[in-house]
This record gives C-alpha cells, sequence and structure tokens, in this order.
C-alpha cells in the first residue's frame, strides 16, 4: 500500500471517528484530504474502494439514511471501533504470546502478530520467559493456507487428491470442518459432498491448487466434532526404508536421522532413511539440493522428481 493512499484511509478513519453525526460522501470529499475534488466519478470509485478495504479490516462504517436527506450519511461509531476491555490472567496473556511466535507460514503468522499488538494497545502484557528452545510450527504443505482460510470462512473447497498407495488421482469436494496436526502430518477433516460422508484428507497427497466455491458460511460444523479424533482413528502408515545417495561432507541433519550411513569411494555415502509418506520424504530430500538423491524405492524418488520439477515450473 503506498504512502498516499495509506495517509487518506487514516484521515478518513479519523474523520468518521470524531464527527457526531453521519456526513455525506460530498462532506467526506470535502474534509478528508487525498480525494479528487474536481473528477466526481473518481472520488465515487476512491471512496467505494476506500469503504470496502476498511470494513474488510474490520473497521465498521455505518451507513445513516435520513429521510429528510437526498444523500447517505457515513460514521464509525467509537464503541463499535474500541478494542472492549480485556481481562487475562498472566499466564493466559504468556500464552497468547508464545503462540504468536509458533507459526511460521507468513500469512499466520501476521494474523497472530496482528492481534499480539492489539493486546498490546490494551494494556495487556504478553511478556514471555526466556528460554533457549524455540518452538515452531511447520505448515509448508501448499493447501494449508487456502484450507485454513476455508475452514475460518466455512466455505466448500475442491481439489485433487492422491489416495494412499496409489498413483490415482481424484477430485474431490470438501466442506472444510478444521485443520489438524498429528505426528508432524496435517489433516484436513470434513464433509466429503461426493461420497455424502465425513472424511479425512492428508494434506501431502493434496496436488495442485485448492479452489473455494460458493460464499462464506455456505455450511455449519457439526456440535460437539471431535477433529483430533476423526484423525487419530485414521490408519497408521507401514514405515519403510529409502536408501538415499548422500555427498560426503554434507546433510548433517539427514545423517543423524538415518539408520544406517555406508560411506562410498566416489564422493558419495549411502544412507538409509526410514519413512511412511513419500510426498513428506520427497519435501525433506528435495530441499537439500544436489546433495541428496533417493535410489530407492521407486514411488518416493518419482515423489522428489515431482517436487523438482514443479520448482522449476
Amino acid at each position: 500500500m503506498s504512502r498516499r493512499k495509506t495517509e487518506r484511509l487514516l484521515n478518513l478513519v479519523i474523520c468518521l471517528l470524531a464527527t457526531r453525526r453521519p456526513l455525506s460522501a460530498e462532506q467526506i470529499r470535502q474534509a478528508v484530504p487525498g480525494y479528487d475534488p474536481d473528477n466526481d466519478e473518481a472520488f465515487q470509485r476512491m471512496f467505494e474502494r476506500d469503504k470496502n478495504e476498511l470494513r474488510e479490516i474490520g473497521i465498521p462504517i455505518e451507513v445513516h439514511k435520513d429521510p429528510w436527506e437526498d444523500d447517505p450519511g457515513y460514521r464509525i461509531v467509537r464503541e463499535a471501533y474500541e478494542l472492549p476491555e480485556i481481562t487475562l490472567e498472566p499466564d493466559e496473556a504468556a500464552v497468547i504470546g508464545l503462540a504468536a511466535q509458533v507459526w511460521q507460514r507468513a500469512n499466520l503468522a501476521e494474523a497472530a502478530g496482528g492481534a499480539l499488538l492489539k493486546l498490546r494497545a490494551g494494556g495487556v502484557r504478553t511478556d514471555q520467559v526466556e528460554s533457549p528452545l524455540e518452538l515452531r510450527v511447520d505448515t509448508r504443505d501448499p493447501a494449508f493456507p487456502a484450507l485454513w482460510e476455508a475452514v475460518r470462512d466455512r466455505r466448500a473447497v475442491r481439489f485433487d487428491y492422491r489416495s494412499a498407495g496409489s498413483e490415482s488421482v481424484l477430485t474431490r469436494t470438501v466442506e472444510p470442518w478444521g485443520v489438524v496436526s498429528r505426528r508432524g502430518r496435517w489433516y484436513l477433516a470434513g464433509h466429503d459432498r461426493d461420497r455424502g460422508a465425513a472424511r479425512v484428507f492428508r494434506l501431502s497427497r493434496i496436488t495442485g491448487p485448492v479452489a473455494t466455491l460458493g460464499r462464506p458460511g455456505a455450511f455449519t460444523v457439526p456440535e460437539g466434532l471431535d477433529l483430533r479424533a476423526m484423525v487419530g482413528y485414521q490408519e497408521v502408515p507401514n514405515e519403510r526404508t529409502a536408501l538415499v545417495r548422500i555427498r560426503q561432507g554434507s546433510c548433517l541433519g539427514l545423517r543423524h536421522a538415518a539408520q544406517s550411513v555406508r560411506p562410498g569411494t566416489d564422493g558419495w555415502d549411502e544412507a538409509e532413511v526410514t519413512f511412511a509418506d513419500p510426498e513428506r520424504l520427497a519435501g525433506w530430500i528435495a530441499s537439500l539440493g544436489p546433495d541428496a538423491v533417493v535410489t530407492d524405492p521407486p514411488d518416493a524418488r518419482e515423489a522428489v522428481i515431482r517436487r523438482l520439477k514443479g520448482a522449476l515450473q
């Protein structure tokens, strides 16, 4: 957002907060710097965009229609705008502060950071106890942001999904109830419209983009739903062993996690790595670049190749 636009929006908020009576669009035009004083059409477009943007970030602009006036009036009611009194125990505030640092993905970090800023502005201390440990939640699955927003907005989604133990990809249409982490993996729980039943989907098996369908609030999450129980009763995959060639002098983390590492004579060592999900293993190996190559099994090798081709595209 440009500095000029930021100043205009801030001036508009101050103007609508300070007024004791609703102001017409023309009065706002004269009072708020940044609006075109000569071009009516340009002003109307800009004013409509500004109102929509302020409402999207949670600022309640009220519209008042006076029967004695031709044009509606606008104002921001201070009670609806201001943050209500917040009463949190010290340990509750500390947990919120800790949660704001957990998320790695940018959009969740921004939301958590914004909430933390509001709490501090309201006088709530969110100081954390210093610790050498730093918590992080790994949300690297590409489908996570879209599914998290769909759960929040209660919007149906459609995506391509590869079933366990199969290379076939089917399109699923789901009413998302929640996104849950279990044993380091993320799952989507919801109502599968095509099958007419509750289903759980592992995010690492979603291929391609996630499309949202319909309007927000299109469905209701069942009362008393236990998402963790839904995910907990899913099948536990059998662990297998992958053979990975590792360039000598690199990939220390992979070497520590491997069951065994056999030294080679050509500048490469061979490691045996236990895995359950080929896609999760592929994400790890692909992140190591040219220093690690999966040689077996074929499905794990193909998963790495798909990741690298996707990055190239």
